[in-house]
């Protein structure tokens, strides 16, 4: 009995351009003379580099640590000298330059010693951290560390775990190639996902314009020793996302601000379920992913690629043609534009798109809106685009917010079917980032607001300490300058015949009896802290210990009182 399928809400129907990428068996694509590693991979954390330059590394070697808990490492994608550390051009939407290792390989390809993961008799735990350090890191988009979305939480378990082949947006092929060549491993993967989570569903959805990779799945699927469903589903844009996917499967939605894992699913994409069958079964890290590389190219086909490599390297094996107007990382819908054909494959890279006049032609100046509604027809995240518009346009990013903003998955569906050709979604990208800087800038100023605040406070308190000290002192000098005035009125208050007899001996006495009776003028004065709800028997010892040094006290006066007498 087959699966109900469900719909979700909009989407668009592109061209879908696959059929140029997919009559091309997978080639290897070769080993560049420098490899440029960049340290911010997925999300999160970006990688802690654990190598100095002049080090020599080896394959696999892992180049930079995880930082935290959302982070993943970084390897080495092979042998040979790190030449530099520092800043270098990504592919990345801001087109700012990020921490990068750089490798000169040395052509030998040597790998570090590694080994597989017994994963049945590991502690879930320790797994997903062996996964964190081997780089596991989703290659469906997101790029989210594998080792945090395979923990299922305080619920220790989740029911349906989904492996998405649905690879939606045109031009992209490398989720489907990688399902014809090696389904038996995308089904190994999902089975550890399924240890994991602790799933009773597993779930394969496939698109159907991709029958071969449906094939290829069935056929795996049934030599499997856990019940795995392969679902076809319809190709509609965008039916690839995890959300989208999620509800055709189903039929359940992911509410608004939560996590599939929030109802008890799980998403993980083909290219992902494949990396953690290689790091469980043969201990590899993730160096290396499928990439097409199509477009306006002579000969558009999937490389395999290693992390590092130079996209120009691509292009040129692909065959590169004259009249080319720019690159994509990624597919028309959602791809980053490539600043620099020198920027390396990354773990995100799943496409490089080279455009044409002839394929992309220009996009005629954007007109005003005129409140259409095509865009919200066509948003698979049922949201109102048009308003968005308005109030990132109007810097209103509040407004925004109430209107969902960051539901927006930045598909492209609205500035697909928009008349005016308005780019929507450059607009909401630059609404989310104005609200994460100033939620930045304000936490900022919360953190330094409250360190003032303590300065103040610390700053009040040691005033108020060294008041206190300084009056103390003060009044120890008044009551000093107060005995020692008294005693200089006596000694004043003598004959002049007695005073000039005085010997030296006679006047350190003096000066000792003068002592001994400022100490006993403060004695009265000190009141005994500890004397409160005392017992009879220690009032008893106290009076006896007081009456002992009295008697000392008396010995020592009388022999200096005699002295004075008898000079």
């Amino acid at each position: 009995m087959s699966r109900e399928l469900h719909r979700f809400k909009g989407g668009v129907h592109p061209p879908e351009h696959k059929a140029e990428s997919t009559s091309r068996p997978i080639h290897a694509a070769p080993l560049p003379k420098e490899l440029v590693i960049p340290l911010r991979q997925h999300i999160g954390n970006p990688a802690r580099p654990v190598v100095e330059i002049g080090a020599r590394v080896l394959k696999g070697q892992m180049i930079a640590a995880a930082d935290g808990y959302i982070s993943a490492a970084v390897h080495a994608s092979s042998s040979g000298t790190v030449t530099a550390i520092g800043l270098q051009p990504v592919p990345h939407i801001s087109g700012l330059p990020d921490l990068c290792v750089t490798i000169e390989t040395d052509g030998r390809d040597e790998w570090v010693v590694h080994a597989p993961l017994d994963y049945q008799a590991m502690e879930p735990s320790q797994l997903r951290m062996q996964l964190r350090d081997l780089g596991l890191a989703g290659l469906g988009g997101a790029v989210f560390p594998s080792a945090v979305k395979l923990d299922p939480g305080a619920s220790r378990a989740c029911p349906t775990l989904i492996i998405n082949g649905g690879e939606c947006e045109p031009w992209i092929t490398c989720d489907d190639l990688l399902m014809r060549t090696h389904a038996g491993e995308i089904l190994q993967g999902a089975a550890i996902m399924h240890h994991l989570l602790g799933s009773t569903t597993v779930l394969v959805g496939i698109e159907d314009n991709k029958p071969e990779a449906v094939a290829a799945m069935q056929a795996a699927a049934a030599g499997m020793d856990f019940a795995v469903e392969i679902v076809v589903v319809p190709a509609r844009y965008p039916g690839g996302g995890a959300k989208q996917m999620i509800q055709v499967l189903t039929g359940q939605e992911v509410p608004s601000g939560k996590l599939p894992t929030d109802i008890g699913i799980q998403v993980f994409n083909v290219g992902t379920a494949y990396a953690l069958a290689r790091a469980v079964r043969h201990g590899e890290p993730l160096i290396s992913r499928l990439v097409t590389v199509t477009g306006h190219v002579l000969r558009p086909q999937n490389f395999e690629v290693l992390i590092g490599t130079p996209m120009h390297t691509l292009i040129t094996l692909a065959g590169e043609r004259d009249g080319a107007t720019g690159v994509l990382m990624g597919g028309p819908m959602m791809g980053v534009p490539v600043p620099d054909l020198t920027v390396p494959v990354v773990k995100a890279t799943n496409c490089i798109l080279v455009k044409s006049a002839a394929l992309f032609p220009p996009l005629p100046k954007a007109l005003p809106c005129i409140r259409c509604t095509r865009c919200a027809d066509a948003c698979p995240a049922e949201l109102q685009p048009q308003e968005l518009f308005r109030f990132a346009r109007a810097g209103d990013f509040g407004r925004a917010q109430e209107y969902h903003l960051f539901d927006c998955i930045e598909c492209g569906c609205c500035s697909y079917v928009c008349p005016s050709h308005i780019p929507l979604v450059d607009f909401y990208r630059y609404a989310k980032s104005e609200i994460w800087a100033r939620e930045k800038d304000k936490r900022a100023a919360d953190l330094a607001r409250e360190r003032h605040e303590f300065r103040q406070f610390r700053q009040e308190r040691e005033k108020k300490e060294k008041a206190e000290k300084l009056a103390a002192k003060a009044q120890a000098a008044r009551t000093h300058a107060a005995l020692d005035q008294a005693q200089r009125a006596e000694l004043a208050a003598a004959p002049a015949a007695e005073v000039t007899a005085v010997s030296d001996a006679d006047a350190k006495k003096a000066l000792i009896a003068a002592a001994l009776a400022r100490a006993q003028a403060k004695k009265p004065d000190a009141a005994p802290r500890n004397v409160d709800q005392l017992t009879p028997e220690q009032l008893r010892q106290i009076e006896e210990i007081e009456t002992r040094r009295a008697k000392i006290r008396e010995l020592v006066r009388k022999p200096l009182e005699s002295e004075q007498k008898n000079p």
